[in-house]
């Protein structure tokens, strides 16, 4: 059920919380989790009373602390990677788009079973737009997940592609940077406590030199990365990476990789920079679709990621570095992410594909979604697209507006869909070595109890970061 008002959630969660003056207090933390959760998720998802959804997540992030469900940073697990004390593996950062309750709960089970913590949720800038899902629902769902199927210990939630936009910057450099560090500022608010700031969209291979190529790339990754410093919570500190190489265009070289770090390094001064760096390597976001639907294989370039990881974490005392795009690649090739030490690999679109691919996705749904994508999508259809590439292309962005549909689907299909991703998950799990990783992860990460974060004030004095240098 979906909460109607504060009055309504306040009766109905009595048994488990008491509120004296606007404070919720948790007094059954297992309670919530035994009989309210999943009415507590679908109010933050569903409710359109703002109101409504902050109260359900303060008492989500509450009953988390009380659980021992931290979210925090991975700075120190990546830190510790950097030192040369722990290695092979990569770490899977989660893109989930729809389902994400159920898909969420999939990820905990597999973990649960696996031993593992060394895995990230993470949602990107452009998901956020047309997936509906702002951060605080995002982080909210996520952190529900783990109440739910009783994980404990740091959870990671992250910003992924925080980036920025070419065109508006081109056209108002300000306004667009402004456009993202308030999405940073929301995030940080709801316990996103890792971001990857995206600044290679202004990369500008047509300078004379790689370090005139790199030099906005390096300026504004540094500027966010400032913002980020000058808002983070009290004895945290936030990961955050960057990227010397928009994914789907040219591979990133070792020299891209230095000009960048020299620049932004000098840009940052004393303060704390990125624990790690994005790369391309020949990869393409939703991967390459044939007419026929099916996605082409890809050839990766693991001597490239070998040496970049290599020289970031020997020169710039970093993880190391970080591939994006990787969900359609063939089963065969994820083993090797761990062998060449990559430090974290994002995936995304496949699991996108097994919830429309699911035989047990019900028929008349999946057509009632591309009606509505031929109806208003149509502008997006390339030339010479056949259908099958089109829905392909396109179907991602019917999340946001049959949210409520999906959600809504009977337990048996969701149990099932969830139980074959679950598969999928312990499969990547094994892959890339995070299996048996909970107590590495938990002695070096010393996650705590956080104040909800959305009560504590963020906007901070950033006055001296708003320029740069």
């Amino acid at each position: 059920m979906v909460y109607q008002g504060r009055a309504e959630l306040y009766l109905n969660l009595e048994e488990a919380i008491a509120v004296n003056r606007g404070r919720i207090k948790i007094k059954n933390a297992g309670l919530i989790r035994d009989k309210f959760i999943d009415d507590l998720v679908e109010t933050l998802c569903l409710s359109s009373d703002q109101e409504v959804k902050d109260k359900v997540f303060e008492i989500i992030w509450l009953t988390a602390q009380e659980e021992g469900i931290y979210p925090f940073s991975i700075q120190k697990l990546y830190e510790a990677r950097a030192k040369g004390k722990i290695g092979g593996f990569t770490v899977p950062a989660i893109n989930l788009r729809g389902l994400t309750y159920d898909l969420a709960r999939a990820v905990m089970r597999t973990a649960l079973k696996t031993n593992s913590g060394a895995f990230i949720f993470e949602i990107a800038r452009s998901e956020i737009g047309y997936t509906n899902q702002r951060p605080q629902e995002y982080a909210g769902v996520c952190i529900a997940s783990a109440i739910k199927e009783g994980y404990k210990g740091p959870l990671f939630i992250q910003g992924d592609h925080f980036q920025v936009n070419a065109k508006r910057y081109k056209e108002n450099p300000e306004k667009e940077k402004e456009s993202l560090k308030e999405l940073i500022r929301e995030a940080i608010q709801h316990g996103f406590c890792n971001i990857d700031i995206d600044s290679s969209t202004l990369v500008d291979l047509s300078q004379p030199t790689i370090r005139e190529q790199q030099r906005i790339n390096f300026e504004v990754a540094g500027e966010m990365s400032k913002f980020i410093r000058a808002l983070q919570p009290r004895g945290l500190d936030i990961s955050i990476g960057a990227e010397i190489g928009e994914v789907g265009g040219k591979n990133s070289t070792p020299e891209e990789l230095e000009e960048f770090m020299s620049g932004y390094l000098e840009f940052m001064g004393d303060l704390k920079g990125i624990s790690k760096i994005s790369v391309q390597t020949g990869t393409a976001h939703g991967g390459v679709v044939l007419p026929d639907g099916s996605v082409a294989k890809v050839k990766l370039d693991f001597d490239t990621l070998r040496t970049l990881s290599q020289l970031a974490r020997e020169k710039y005392k970093l993880a190391g570095a970080v591939q994006h795009g990787a969900s359609t690649l063939p089963a065969e090739a994820f083993h090797k992410f761990p062998e060449v030490e990559t430090a974290e690999v994002h995936l995304a679109t496949e699991f996108q594909n097994m919830i429309f691919e699911s035989p047990y996705f019900p028929r008349d749904l999946k057509e009632k979604i591309y009606a509505w994508i031929r109806e208003n999508l149509s502008e997006e259809r390339e030339a010479g697209q056949t259908d099958e590439q089109f829905y392909y292309k396109t179907r991602k962005k019917a999340f946001g507006p049959f949210k409520k549909e999906l959600m809504s689907l009977p337990e048996d299909i969701r149990s099932r869909i969830r139980e074959d991703l679950e598969a999928k998950f312990e499969f990547l799990f094994k892959e890339l070595k995070v299996v048996n990783t909970k107590e590495m992860v938990e002695k070096f990460v010393k996650a705590k109890k956080l104040p909800c974060p959305q009560k504590r004030l963020v906007k901070k004095e950033t006055e001296k970061f708003e320029g740069g240098e």
